[in-house]
């Protein structure tokens, strides 16, 4: 039985519905970046970075980043429970499952960070 202790949410429909909210934020947002790409003619990085300074902007980057991690650790989590299996890998898989679970927390963790730093920084 796989606990609910590695999942993002409390139970697999918190999960979906996470999931799901998370790809309507960032579909959401790809249609908000597209948009200035089309619609702004002759940009470059000075009007980019005016498009960017904005706190609800910001914000809005800031709830897309957030999005991303979530919506990457329920995948990457319920592919690992899936396809990292005892029957799969022999005794072996609940280590390698949890040392993968643990590199990409590790990755999406410095992500986050990462992002926070560049949305939020000088």
């Amino acid at each position: 039985m796989v606990r609910a202790v590695t999942s993002f949410g409390r139970s697999g429909l918190s999960d979906w519905l996470l999931q799901r909210f998370t790809a309507v934020v960032l579909l959401a947002y790809v249609f908000c970046v597209g948009g200035i790409l089309l619609f702004t003619p002759g940009i470059d990085y000075a009007t980019w970075r005016e498009h960017f300074d904005g706190t609800a902007m910001k914000v809005f980057s800031l709830m897309a980043l957030l999005s991303i991690v979530i919506h990457a650790w329920i995948g990457l989590w319920s592919v690992s429970t899936d396809y990292l299996t005892v029957r799969m890998l022999g005794a072996k898989a609940n280590g390698i499952r949890i040392l993968f679970q643990a590199a990409y927390a590790v990755v999406l963790f410095a992500y986050l960070v990462w992002g926070v730093q560049i949305l939020w920084g000088n």
